[in-house]
């Protein structure tokens, strides 16, 4: 939202707390924090914002996308296993194992994931290039949709038992 320019101040451009880990007690092992326009109004209409990605030993950040936004995501520190896939006819997969101080480029819009292979918490830094850059995670949004995607498509599309299918649909 714009704010109007007579009342802005410092506050309007700045954040505290990418110093602080995120809570990593999920299933999933991960906490991705989002600094985006909503935190700093200064980067209204900006077309730039950044998240901290704190992975647990063998934590992920699932394969997603962000439909605005193409990434560049740091790592800080450990060891993680990164990758994205081209879209169709290839669905080519380019992937890497990062360590402390490596860089990996995701597109825009495609999928891509982020593994602790370390012995050890991993941190990073993500910048991404939109104020708003959105977040689909492919396993929730599949599984976890609601109302439920229809187990003959899913069963279909990913050529599994519908029991499978219900399962999995059961864990979101």
């Amino acid at each position: 939202m714009c704010k109007n320019p007579k009342l802005i101040e410092a506050d309007d451009f700045s954040f505290s707390g990418l110093d602080i880990a995120g809570n990593t007690k999920n299933r999933l092992g991960s906490k991705v924090t989002l600094l985006n326009a909503d935190q700093i109004a200064g980067l209204n209409t900006l077309g730039v914002s950044m998240a901290r990605v704190d992975l647990e030993v063998y934590g992920l950040n699932p394969p997603h996308t962000h439909p605005r936004a193409s990434e560049i995501f740091t790592l800080l520190e450990g060891k993680v296993y990164v990758g994205f896939i081209t879209s169709i006819p290839e669905n080519k997969l380019f992937s890497k194992v990062l360590n402390k101080g490596d860089s990996f480029v995701f597109p825009k819009g495609l999928i891509h994931f982020e593994l602790n292979i370390g012995k050890t918490k991993a941190v990073g830094i993500a910048a991404l290039g939109s104020q708003n850059p959105g977040f689909n995670s492919v396993a929730d949004a599949v599984f976890g949709s609601n109302p439920k995607i229809f187990d003959d498509v899913l069963a279909k599309a990913f050529q599994l038992d519908k029991k499978i299918v219900g399962w999995l649909q059961s864990q979101f």
